[in-house]
């Protein structure tokens, strides 16, 4: 399933009429410039759920962290990272880890 699909699904099924009102994710740009994905866990089954930080630092133009602290996912990326970020999160989903190595392209 392509990762926004994915995440779409994923927001659906938490939506229970609760959930969403107080609970969600946000997509916002940094100004250095990249992305920032937020997504609320607390009360969804990962809510409590570790993931190992992943982390990549090539140079200014090139980098990515993403990480698991007080129930959010944190993705923040350069411009081209948005769906790496989203495939982060989509792994961690189905298989309860980060990938043991990532690709940017796939």
């Amino acid at each position: 399933m392509h990762p926004v699909e994915f995440l779409q699904a994923w927001y659906q099924a938490q939506s229970d009429g609760h959930w969403e009102r107080t609970h969600g994710i946000t997509i916002e740009s940094l100004d250095n410039p990249g992305w920032l994905v937020t997504i609320d866990l607390e009360g969804t089954r990962l809510a409590n759920r570790e993931m190992a930080p992943l982390q990549r630092d090539v140079s200014a133009q090139d980098w990515l962290v993403c990480e698991v602290s007080h129930q959010r996912f944190f993705g923040q990326g350069d411009p081209g990272k948005l769906l790496g970020i989203l495939r982060i999160f989509q792994t961690w989903v189905e298989t309860g880890s980060p990938p043991a190595s990532w690709d940017p392209d796939h």
